[in-house]
């Protein structure tokens, strides 16, 4: 009996199965054999959310959520935040390495090469009414964009899947810009070429508004963008990949992910948070709030996470972030809530016993909220943020030989078979 692997006995028959162990784990599939008659389908994992079913193999991000730590391609979050670039850091997940000086400026070039939407992008996001939720908008605009490329369809033509992977890189931050600047009945402001990637955000958003422009809050927006790029197999992340297997254009697949990540529970997570500080309306109503979160009456949003079981490594680095930021623009009562909040939380044992911590999601809401940025916006730069590592987890998928159209499984708990009835006799 080999040491690799795993020996179980099946109770109902008497039988015994061998299922070899790779990599720290079992193959699903092998599972088939086990069965009770030969005409069965074989035994599968029944597994909710897929808590624990590794559906790929993937070398980008790795996460110890019990340790709190997170890595890209394995350097540690907290040095790529603290010396890296958004763009840079996104090279980094494509590659696989950090790229050299000349590569960078290539790379730098490739993305600015593609610093614009095809004519008729424009009018497609003015047909929007002005009160659209930002984030169907781009869903929208995202899968559209995809139409005036055509050869994006050729994903085994590699030099054609880097044109598009630099073109949604490039194009996702104009698209919501735009819509932003629509919204706000403001006029366009088009892309600089001379600008950083952050920096050239905040000004299509902002029309070089000094004061947003600071580039403490430029250098706090690259921060944001890096601390979000990739977290492993995520609900987006799944979806991406999910998209992918079917083997549609990467802007479909973008598209798809983006709507995944729309949801409160995923992307919204950060405007939830706002709305919650919102509703609390005032420092003096925090205890009060508090007492019902305990009483499981609300949900204390932006405190915890489902992977990290410590303090998520991204949000001891944004804080760093977000106090850079309240310096510029100072405090004001839904900042003061929340920052009385995080206090409070961080000392009460009910809090620290479950792992309560403030995460990424808490900060960066916080961040956007006093650079002025609307929270319906919030999960459109988390989109941004997360587009680079998207496509890492789509450029995996297509160099991956196991992998094929995704097809889970279910377990059927329908009716057996039966006969139809006339109406009459219903």
């Amino acid at each position: 009996m080999s040491k690799d692997s795993l020996s179980i006995k099946d109770n109902r028959t008497g039988k015994s199965y061998e299922i070899e162990i790779d990599d720290g784990n079992i193959k699903a599939k092998d599972l088939r054999q086990i069965k009770v008659n030969e005409d069965e389908f074989g035994m599968m994992c029944y597994d909710p959310s897929y808590e624990n079913t590794a559906a790929c193999k993937s070398s980008v991000t790795f996460i110890d959520g019990d340790n709190g730590i997170l890595r890209y391609r394995g350097y540690p979050i907290e040095q790529l935040a603290d010396k890296s670039s958004q763009l840079e850091v996104a090279k980094l997940l494509l590659d696989g390495e950090l790229p050299t000086s000349d590569e960078l400026d290539k790379w730098l070039s490739d993305i600015k090469e593609f610093n614009n939407v095809p004519d008729g992008i424009e009018n497609i996001i003015k047909s929007f009414p002005q009160d659209s939720h930002p984030m169907g908008v781009l869903i929208s605009s995202i899968a559209a964009l995809g139409t005036f490329y055509p050869n994006a369809k050729n994903i085994t033509d590699e030099e054609e899947n880097y044109k598009n992977i630099c073109r949604l890189i490039a194009q996702v931050p104009i698209l919501a810009a735009y819509f932003y600047r629509h919204s706000k009945g403001l006029n366009i402001v088009p892309p600089d070429d001379s600008m950083s990637y952050s920096e050239n955000f905040l000004n299509m958003l902002f029309d070089g508004d000094e004061k947003k422009m600071n580039p403490a809050l430029v250098d706090a927006m690259d921060t944001l963008l890096i601390l979000h790029a990739d977290h492993e197999q995520n609900c987006s992340a799944s979806v991406m990949r999910n998209t992918g297997s079917s083997e549609p254009d990467p802007f479909s697949s973008v598209a798809s992910a983006t709507a995944a990540l729309y949801g409160p529970l995923h992307g919204g997570a950060n405007e939830a948070v706002l709305e919650m500080l919102s509703d609390i309306d005032s420092v003096d109503n925090i205890p009060s709030f508090l007492d019902k979160v305990q009483k499981k009456e609300v949900k204390l949003m932006g405190f915890g996470h489902r992977v990290y079981k410590s303090y998520d490594p991204r949000a001891k680095f944004i804080k760093k972030a977000a106090d850079n930021v309240f310096e510029i623009t100072g405090t004001n009562p839904l900042l003061d809530i929340a920052l009385k909040l995080e206090s409070i939380a961080l000392s009460e044992d009910y809090f620290i016993q479950r792992n309560l911590y403030p995460n990424v999601d808490f900060y960066s809401g916080l961040i956007y909220e006093s650079m002025g940025i609307p929270t319906p916006m919030f999960t459109v730069l988390f989109t941004i943020g997360r587009t680079p590592g998207w496509l890492a987890q789509w450029n995996e998928l297509l160099n991956d030989k196991e992998q094929k159209i995704a097809r889970p499984r279910q377990v059927y708990t329908g009716y057996d078979s039966r006969d139809y009835k006339d109406i009459s006799d219903r």
